[in-house]
């Protein structure tokens, strides 16, 4: 009953803060972006929350289960793509728009907005689609009903929850959710090691190789796993969306530095977790009644005292929420700002802007619902970060850093790297190799390739990409 009692709290917590907010939207700008007033600590905040989710404590366990502490290479290419980030996230806030595609448009073309906001659907509708499901999985632990059930329930709430105040309630709901993650996670992990008997009964139950850097893999199959986030959080919608919400240029480039602290211990603790509970419940696991995707919920269910067993779960519980809305949220703006609004409904009032923000949000949920129920979230995980990573980041990056980047050669890098990344997912060529370096290779050949063959930029295209830099000089 505790650990039902606390979910309900939370998605008590949740739905008075979004609707609080809802009532403050007052046009579609509100929506996409929240005025532009969220401070350092809000933006902290919602962008460890939008990171840090289903992709960290399922397919982390997952990966934890397989290799121990070498999976921390999944979550270590986030944290070195954050050492760039700090860089980028002041002029980020200095060009001001609301979504990647605009920035894909003012550094390319209109064409590139296109396809820019049709790989954010393919990946990101895949990123929710794992987060209804482990939703469902710890729904099931804490009502008894079916995890299907639990699944389609999880994507009911997360659903209404993002089409209530889109940006608004996305940063403000994180706030609470992160706080109550942070705690937790903190409190969760030695109650697990003392309940498992102390740190040294679980290293010797562990093999050897999940004591080491690469465990059972190669240093390529390492970096299969390392590429993929540091190139998702590179060029991550969702990351740059709540920069353009950041108050100013000043909070954005601080709100880096809370978020690689808090990243780079709360992934830490996540991986400790799972490995704890990966020697509780080996047999389980071995005799596939527990999926290894589902240790972290699993122990927090039965494995320490019940009511921080209940805590944790409804951190794990938020956190699976805050990630399906982030998620949803992002690729519904992209359809709306970026496609109906710019070449449809460009005389719209904000009243049917908001309108239709909402209607995409539902039919991006369903799209993202009939995805959920793949094998293994670990590579369901994966493959978003693949498809984004060589699709999207390389143009981002390059329109930061590159001057020389052409039209011809973005457009031709995100074609390659998003049809490469689907059509190996397609074939199932990941035995062949990972699919980050075919993928990530097609599209930086073509970018750099493409704009060498071609006639430099005009500098209006790159000049609101280094106003930064032009006034340090």
């Amino acid at each position: 009953m505790i650990y039902a009692i606390s979910l309900v709290l939370i998605v008590l917590a949740l739905l008075t803060v979004s609707v609080a907010r809802s009532f403050k939207l007052k046009t579609h700008i509100d929506f996409m972006v929240a005025d532009r007033q969220l401070s350092v600590w809000v933006l902290i905040f919602t962008l460890l929350c939008s990171w840090i989710g289903a992709g960290s404590l399922f397919a982390g366990a997952e990966f934890a289960y397989k290799q121990g502490l070498a999976s921390l290479w999944l979550p270590a290419g986030g944290w070195a793509g954050l050492l760039v980030i700090y860089f980028i996230a002041g002029r980020a806030r200095s060009f001001a728009q609301y979504t990647v595609p605009d920035l894909l448009e003012v550094r390319y073309s209109p064409m590139a907005r296109v396809l820019g906001t049709i790989c954010i659907i393919v990946s990101y509708t895949a990123i929710v689609s794992y987060q209804f499901r482990g939703g469902g999985r710890i729904l099931e632990l804490a009502f008894g009903m079916s995890e299907t059930a639990g699944t389609i329930l999880l994507a009911v709430f997360v659903i209404t929850f993002t089409a209530l105040a889109g940006m608004s309630s996305v940063a403000y709901t994180d706030l609470v959710i992160g706080l109550v993650v942070t705690v937790g996670c903190l409190f969760a992990l030695p109650a697990m090691i003392i309940h498992a008997g102390g740190w040294s009964t679980v290293t010797r139950a562990l093999p050897a190789s999940h004591l080491t850097a690469l465990g059972t893999m190669t240093w390529d199959q390492a970096l299969g796993y390392f590429l993929p986030t540091f190139t998702l959080m590179l060029g991550n919608q969702a990351m740059y969306q709540k920069f353009f919400s950041a108050r100013s240029e000043r909070d954005a480039r601080l709100s880096v530095v809370g978020w690689v602290c808090g990243t780079v211990v709360l992934e830490t603790v996540i991986i400790l977790l799972a490995i704890v509970g990966g020697v509780m419940f080996h047999s389980r696991v071995e005799s596939g009644q527990l999926p290894a995707w589902g240790l972290i919920p699993y122990t927090a269910r039965y494995g320490v005292l019940p009511l921080i067993g209940a805590i944790f779960l409804a951190a794990i519980f938020a956190k699976v929420i805050s990630t399906g809305n982030n998620y949803l949220f992002s690729p519904a703006t992209s359809v709306v700002h970026d496609v109906l609004q710019r070449f449809v409904m460009k005389k719209s009032s904000d009243r049917t802007l908001v309108l239709m923000s909402r209607i995409v949000v539902v039919a991006l949920g369903l799209l993202a619902l009939a995805q959920s129920f793949q094998p293994s979230i670990l590579h369901t995980a994966v493959y978003a970060y693949d498809v984004y990573g060589a699709g999207i980041t390389p143009v981002v990056v390059a329109a930061f850093f590159w001057k020389r980047t052409t039209t011809a050669g973005g457009l031709s890098s995100i074609a390659a790297g998003t049809a490469v990344a689907v059509i190996w997912k397609v074939l199932n060529l990941d035995p062949i190799a990972p699919m980050v370096f075919p993928a990530l290779a097609a599209s930086l050949i073509s970018l750099v390739g493409v704009s060498l063959m071609t006639g430099p930029p005009r500098p209006e295209q790159w000049q609101p990409f280094f106003r930064k830099a032009a006034e340090g000089r």
